[in-house]
């Protein structure tokens, strides 16, 4: 059931500076989003970058990175192809499972995404980015104004994730191209595909977008090396972001976020928010019994890397088991072995 309770323009009514949970294919799954909204509460979540045939197959395995919680709206679904009719359909699926808006993935860096045209493989075809971008605005819009429409019901925004470029900074032209469409936000990552995740992020570039940006409608947010809120504080102020888009730094610290409304106020904590080593794994637990509750016949396994991030410092032994655990039962003696054992979180 689609919700009524948010405003599907959401991008104009959130405060500003934004400072939401990047989307990250293999770690933003659903148990990851909801731990993130439980306790650190970003102001947006994003999916997992799904594929848009996926999507309009009904694929089982496909559709399962669709799946959210109530408590992480607004919660945006990222989707990546390079089939214009594709974006179109997938839209309609994405409006009807009541997502808060479409995000395009036009940054991923892996070799064989990019090699078949979709992800930051897009960067260097960019009238086909356009025709995307305008056939996923025409179906959100469709599914609107469709038949059985909620009343005041307005088109899902679209907004799109993005590069400096291919292999080499192409960014004003690039993002002259993309701000033809008008879409309601675009997110840059401050390397090229050709780096991948490499070197430091080019936030000079990003500053450059955000100013060809500054005179129109569209929200310009950077991503890239936001590892702290004195980080996201530092780049927002210096280059004229309208927020940023927290990854690494949200990996085993869903407590990155209580800090945004100091971050909003440029008077972020230097240590970010402190959490107690005991509540620390309290939580950990809680994201680990979460996952084997919704994972199906996904592998426990998938989550022992989430496992990893939460270790701190000198909690390198406790860590080097956790990514070994096979199952929630060794977590939880894991955890009583060491002293952190919580009753089970229901």
């Amino acid at each position: 059931m689609v919700s009524q309770s948010m405003n599907r323009s959401f991008w104009q009514t959130l405060p500003k500076p934004i400072v939401a949970l990047a989307p990250m294919d293999g770690v933003t799954d659903a148990a990851f989003r909801f731990i993130s909204a439980r306790h650190g509460r970003p102001d947006i979540h994003f999916t997992e970058f799904t594929h848009v045939e996926g999507i309009c197959r009904a694929i089982p395995n496909v559709l399962r990175n669709l799946e959210y919680n109530e408590i992480e709206r607004p919660v945006v679904a990222q989707i990546f192809g390079n089939e214009p009719a594709a974006f179109y359909k997938a839209a309609h699926i994405i409006g009807a499972l009541g997502f808060d808006g479409i995000d395009i993935n036009m940054g991923c860096p892996d070799r064989a995404i990019a090699s078949r045209g979709c992800g930051a493989g897009l960067i260097q075809t960019p009238k086909l980015a356009q025709e995307i971008i305008r056939a996923t605005q025409q179906g959100a819009r469709d599914f609107a104004k469709g038949q059985g429409a909620l009343p005041g019901r307005v088109p899902l925004p679209v907004s799109v994730k993005t590069r400096l470029g291919y292999d080499c900074i192409v960014i004003e032209d690039w993002i002259r191209y993309l701000l033809e469409t008008e879409p309601a936000a675009i997110t840059l990552h401050g390397r090229t595909l050709k780096q991948g995740y490499r070197g430091e992020a080019d936030w000079d570039a990003i500053g450059q977008a955000a100013e060809i940006a500054h005179t129109t409608q569209t929200l310009l947010l950077g991503n890239g090396d936001i590892l702290t809120p004195a980080d996201a504080c530092n780049k927002i102020s210096q280059y004229g972001v309208k927020g940023v888009l927290v990854g690494r730094g949200a990996m085993g610290n869903p407590w990155f976020f209580l800090d945004k409304d100091a971050i909003r106020s440029s008077t972020p904590p230097s240590t970010g928010f402190e959490i107690s080593r005991q509540d620390r794994w309290k939580v950990a637990l809680e994201h680990a019994e979460y996952f084997d509750r919704i994972r199906g016949t996904i592998p426990f396994p998938i989550m022992r890397k989430h496992l990893g991030w939460y270790a701190r410092g000198k909690e390198g032994g406790l860590r080097s088991q956790l990514v070994r655990a096979g199952s929630l039962a060794e977590v939880k003696q894991l955890l009583v072995n060491e002293g952190h054992f919580v009753a089970p979180i229901h």
